[in-house]
């Protein structure tokens, strides 16, 4: 336990750290994949990152922001991800054009890797407990976004083949109140591990520790998110569909017994 700790104190340091926004410098161009098709833009500190901007809507860059950071205190692998600025001269420029939908000001930005989607014959290779980690963060945040079957399915996950790591990404669609149970326990990538989670009472004693732990960091990811991004229209009097109160009463699921019965 006091090993795990480290790891989540380590991984929010390196959150904190990243609260100071890189800028964009050059948009590249626009991703064909994802509901959301985000913005490819190098930084100026070198690096690409996959850009959600203006037009991704305000509730999902909440969304992203918020499950990203409780993964990352959960302990979960997330591409490292942070608020990235779009100059207001950069936005200008792009008025009328297929790049315009970026946006100004402060965006959702995750860092590119070099990484290939996660298939179904490889689900194998990420190990049991991690497995698990994925599907009950998940159900957690009802992000039922990580389906994958025979038939195809598009998992938000990724590997990386050289360190032979798991990448987990994309949390747009999360805090949806009408997620079923049956999105998790039937359909999601690893809902094979559901069976193994019912009946293990140590490892739902675990989890309800961490899953806690995580949402002590309740107030403060919620102080990070910019102010433009509570509402919908730039002049800042249309607010967004985002009630942090349902949402943290959501999230306070875990501490019922009803939330660990997946049959």
């Amino acid at each position: 336990m006091l090993r795990l700790l480290v790891v989540l104190i380590h991984r929010f340091l390196v959150q904190l750290e990243q609260q100071v926004p890189v800028e964009i410098v050059e948009i590249l161009r626009r991703s064909e994949q994802g509901m959301t098709r985000p913005f490819i833009c190098r930084c100026d500190d070198g690096k690409v990152y996959f850009v959600k901007g203006k037009d991704a809507g305000r509730r999902s860059q909440i969304c992203e922001w918020v499950a990203g950071r409780l993964a990352v205190l959960m302990g979960l692998p997330v591409a490292p991800f942070q608020q990235v600025l779009v100059p207001e001269d950069l936005a200008e420029f792009n008025v009328g054009t297929p790049l315009d939908g970026l946006g100004a000001g402060l965006a959702f930005g995750s860092l590119e890797r070099q990484v290939t989607e996660l298939t179904i014959s490889g689900i194998d290779q990420v190990p049991d407990s991690l497995q698990q980690d994925v599907l009950i963060f998940d159900w957690w945040v009802r992000n039922a976004d990580r389906c994958l079957g025979e038939y195809g399915g598009n998992p938000n996950l990724f590997w990386e083949p050289g360190a032979r790591e798991l990448v987990v990404i994309d949390h747009n669609q999360a805090f949806d109140p009408a997620a079923e149970r049956t999105d998790f326990s039937e359909h999601h990538v690893f809902a094979a591990q559901a069976r193994q989670l019912s009946g293990d009472f140590f490892r739902r004693d675990e989890y309800h520790e961490r899953l806690s732990n995580a949402l002590d960091a309740w107030p403060t990811i919620l102080s990070e998110i910019p102010n433009a991004w509570w509402f919908v229209d730039n002049e800042q009097t249309v607010p967004v569909d985002f009630d942090t109160r349902a949402v943290e009463a959501l999230l306070r699921g875990f501490e019922n017994d009803d939330f660990w019965t997946w049959t």
